[in-house]
């Protein structure tokens, strides 16, 4: 028993070691998260530029583009035509109702 109790305040130790880690880890997986709903809420109503994205959500362009590229790799939007030089984005089938469902 007494090696159970030792392996346990190790791993405990090890825990508050890196807890700011494991903070930060929590913190930036949230704020991306919240992000993605954003760009998905804006895509909602209609496909929309990256430029137009970033407006709508108050981030910097290139922010947008990162998320925009892993979402479309992901399969959760699609390219929806052109804009002039931009691609529009729109929510890949099925993604509507699930947004709205995770939203209520």
């Amino acid at each position: 028993m007494s090696a159970d109790k030792t392996k346990t305040q190790a791993l405990k130790a090890l825990r508050e070691a890196r807890r700011q880690w494991i903070d930060q880890a929590v913190a930036a997986s949230k704020s991306q998260k919240q992000t993605i709903r954003e760009i998905e809420k804006v895509l909602q109503h209609e496909p929309a530029t990256v430029p137009q994205i970033a407006a709508a959500v108050g981030l910097p362009t290139a922010t947008v583009l990162w998320f925009v590229a892993g979402m479309k790799k992901y399969g959760q939007i699609v390219e929806a035509g052109q804009d002039e030089s931009y691609f529009r984005y729109a929510l890949a089938a099925g993604k509507p109702q699930a947004a709205a469902e995770a939203d209520a």
